[in-house]
């Protein structure tokens, strides 16, 4: 019986989450009430403060499903077992890429995190946890970048914060451009193609050296 109860709370979370992507992605973060994602979720308020704190709790709950993948890609290629850190952050990212283009829900939540939330307030805890995400994938990405240096794929006095904020920034323009016009570019094979060319520009480009 417990056990059954726990699937159940669990299977009702999971129902909050899916209303909740529908009714961001339709009306936008910022107009979405929890009355309202209750209502499409068909379960009352206080179901979703059973599982929620908050819009922003429910929120950072929603995005979780789109960077648990990313957190295992970072795991996995910033590990110093990995022989080939680049070649495995391309193959990789090429997948997640290709999930956003073959699944609706991915698909929907990464709209939802770069062109359907709109900060009101500084001080907006989703705000709060989208900076806080930025400067997370941003050392990810810094660790990353340290792990080819260390396999010798990239030089060894590259500028690791300037190479991170370049993978970082190139990667968000393609997925902000694609989500708003997807048949103007191939999200994967363009997008390699261009995340190629940075990592060329960190093995060539002196101006993202270390300054001595």
């Amino acid at each position: 019986m417990a056990r059954n109860t726990k699937e159940k709370a669990q299977e009702t979370r999971e129902r909050i989450i899916d209303a909740a992507t529908d009714v961001f992605y339709e009306n936008g973060v910022s107009n979405t009430s929890l009355n309202g994602v209750a209502q499409a979720a068909g379960v009352t308020r206080g179901a979703i403060y059973w599982h929620f704190k908050n819009k922003a709790d429910l929120f950072d709950a929603m995005c979780n499903r789109v960077r648990e993948p990313i957190y295992a890609l970072v795991e996995e290629v910033s590990s110093e077992k990995t022989t080939d850190p680049l070649g495995q952050l391309l193959i990789m990212g090429s997948a997640f890429r290709r999930s956003v283009v073959e699944n609706h829900n991915f698909r929907k939540v990464m709209t939802i995190i770069y062109h359907r939330y709109e900060a009101t307030d500084a001080d907006d805890p989703i705000l709060l946890y989208q900076r806080d995400w930025l400067m997370h994938t941003r050392e990810s990405t810094k660790r990353i970048l340290a792990n080819a240096i260390a396999k010798n794929q990239l030089p060894h006095d590259l500028d690791l914060r300037l190479g991170a904020l370049m993978l970082q920034t190139t990667f968000s323009g393609l997925m902000s451009n694609w989500l708003l016009m997807p048949d103007s570019f191939d999200l994967v094979d363009d997008a390699n193609i261009i995340l190629n060319a940075a990592l060329d520009n960190m093995r060539t480009n002196p101006a993202l050296r270390k300054k001595v």
